[in-house]
């Protein structure tokens, strides 16, 4: 792969970085952004000095708002690829695989695509100034694999569909108390308690690790082929009407029309 133009990647110690690095666009992802996402997870995972990751997003406003709608909606998908597809899947996998804990490290907003990034990190810590939520059904698309199973684990079914059905943003202090992020610490210590918590993950045993973090998969590794099933449908959908309108709206600024789709 050509030099990453979306992600910046770094080792301090122990501990690998990764930060999404777009933020004219608020760190949206798109094809690129995925590929240099997964190629750093790759070169973290085989790197045996590495024992943590964290992963955050540059600047204060964004960790990630997902796919970058606007390219969605002026192309049609979300630009070219090293392999010619879309990998978000495998990126979710990647998260997931990885034998070494990642932190979310959260600044400002996690929304969509970006959500699900973060709710598939080991641990997750927010800056004060964070906000989560979902947009999916706002913009023409969805998670129907691990962004909605996963997340209905970690939050409970109620909230899990009050967050999709409503495309609500929710503050850090309401995430906490909903069991979505483990700590929200002030916008300033978000880095350095990222930092000092991977530094402690760095003193354990890195096989005891990776054993405990494929234990915790195990129980809900049934929904990779969700994730699966809901990409195909995502392909789908983001080529239909429906799915165009919703783009189209996000990128001229209006609200969408959904009355003419039953």
């Amino acid at each position: 792969m050509e030099p990453f133009q979306d992600v910046d990647y770094s080792v301090e110690g122990t501990t690998a970085v990764i930060t999404i690095d777009r933020p004219d666009s608020h760190n949206a992802f798109r094809g690129r952004t995925v590929d240099e996402l997964i190629a750093s997870f790759r070169r973290a995972w085989g790197d045996p000095t590495v024992r943590a990751v964290i992963l955050t997003g540059a600047g204060k406003k964004a960790f990630c708002p997902g796919g970058d709608v606007k390219q969605r909606a002026e192309t049609g998908d979300y630009g070219p690829t090293d392999s010619g597809l879309f990998e978000i899947g495998r990126l979710h996998r990647i998260i997931r695989d990885i034998p070494k804990p990642v932190i979310a490290a959260v600044n400002g907003v996690a929304v969509g695509g970006g959500h699900v990034l973060h709710v598939l990190c080991d641990l997750s810590i927010a800056a004060a100034s964070a906000r989560f939520g979902q947009a999916g059904p706002k913009v023409g698309s969805f998670d129907a694999g691990f962004g909605t199973a996963y997340l209905a684990r970690v939050v409970g079914e109620k909230r899990a569909r009050q967050m999709w059905f409503l495309c609500h943003l929710y503050d850090a202090e309401t995430a906490e108390r909903w069991g979505l992020v483990n700590a929200v610490v002030p916008d300033e210590d978000l880095m350095a308690t990222a930092r000092q918590w991977a530094e402690e993950i760095g003193q354990k045993s890195p096989t005891a690790l990776r054993f405990l973090k494929q234990s915790f998969n195990a129980d809900t590794d049934h929904q990779a082929g969700l994730s699966s099933l809901s990409m195909s449908a995502l392909d789908l959908f983001g080529s239909s009407d429906e799915g165009k309108e919703g783009a189209r709206a996000f990128s001229e600024k209006r609200a969408p029309d959904f009355s003419q789709f039953v």
